[in-house]
């Protein structure tokens, strides 16, 4: 039996799981989407080495992670302000390099934001689980045996030839690179079981600063500040989506991440908007967050509008 080639795990880092762009339509059987909490530095990483936007990824979340080329390929690492470094020389993120076999890859621990991705020219070649890639640790599905990588993991890719086209460096401006805050505004869209909450609790929601919890993971992010009191104590439970805020009996928000669960049972003040999502998954333990109101008009306008400036922005060729 022929091993598989790629790259070889030296050492996995605190958190680095495999993603694709999620997986969808297995609600029913209790299977959630996971994905990359930042899209958007998802899809920089899959562009910079020429490839379809979806194919999957190592998401790294705080750093630490080492590998070793087997192969030729390109590599793009995107995301939080993690040191990269190629057999010991510091690289800049944000743009394609090529390795060889036998290279040397490692990543150091983030200095502004959490989570980075890693892309290599043709995607990582991972048996899917449902019809995606996408790793949920608590489900067991997806990914390398349905979790995290661990050291002597084998990411298996295609060699690249020296005569393909993305075998060009590829650069993004820097002044479209994204500054990871400390502090952030959450649009949020008004659930439709706003009426659980009266107008007095949607205003303190709304006009209050909270601080992002030790209890900050894929699933959710609790927040801490001011309680919002809701007319009821629970519902019964419902599907819940990405980015919905759940105000449980302590009256402390949690906003529902990835790996959220499927069904949930806590009245919803609104949503959190994709966009918004994402710069929530990039702060760590005490960052600040703010909250917004915002239309579902005025949300499709911010979506349309990001997704227009990423197809427009071009990408420079370096050498």
């Amino acid at each position: 039996m022929t091993l598989p080639m790629g790259f070889l795990v030296k050492q996995p880092g605190m958190l680095s799981l495999i993603q694709d762009a999620g997986r969808y339509g297995a609600f029913n059987v209790g299977l959630t989407n996971g994905g990359p909490i930042d899209k958007s530095a998802f899809h920089w990483a899959n562009r910079l080495c020429g490839n379809e936007l979806d194919v999957t990824t190592i998401e790294i979340s705080i750093g630490g992670l080492a590998l070793t080329a087997q192969l030729d390929s390109v590599i793009a690492l995107t995301g939080a302000n993690m040191p990269l470094t190629i057999n010991g020389v510091a690289k800049t993120l944000w743009r394609s390099h090529k390795v060889k076999a036998g290279d040397s890859i490692k990543l150091g621990f983030a200095s502004a934001g959490v989570r980075c991705y890693l892309a290599v020219a043709g995607g990582f070649i991972i048996n899917e689980d449902f019809g995606s890639t996408a790793t949920v640790c608590r489900e067991h599905v997806g990914g390398i045996n349905g979790g995290k990588l661990v050291t002597g993991d084998i990411l298996a890719c295609n060699e690249v030839s020296a005569t393909a086209e993305h075998k060009q460096n590829l650069l993004l401006p820097e002044q479209y690179w994204p500054s990871y805050k400390t502090e952030v505004v959450l649009h949020t869209i008004l659930s439709y079981q706003k009426h659980y909450f009266s107008s007095l609790q949607q205003r303190l929601f709304f006009s209050s600063q909270y601080t992002v919890s030790k209890s900050c993971d894929r699933m959710g992010y609790r927040l801490e500040g001011r309680p919002i009191n809701c007319n009821i104590e629970g519902i019964l439970s419902e599907g819940i989506c990405q980015g919905a805020v759940q105000i449980p009996a302590d009256g402390q928000p949690i906003v529902l991440m990835n790996d959220r669960q499927t069904i949930g049972g806590y009245p919803k003040i609104g949503s959190v908007i994709s966009l918004d999502t994402a710069k929530l998954g990039q702060l760590t333990q005490g960052a600040k967050v703010h909250f917004e109101p915002i239309s579902m008009e005025k949300a499709h306008n911010f979506y349309h509008l990001a997704l227009s400036r990423f197809t427009r922005t071009a990408l420079v060729v370096c050498d």
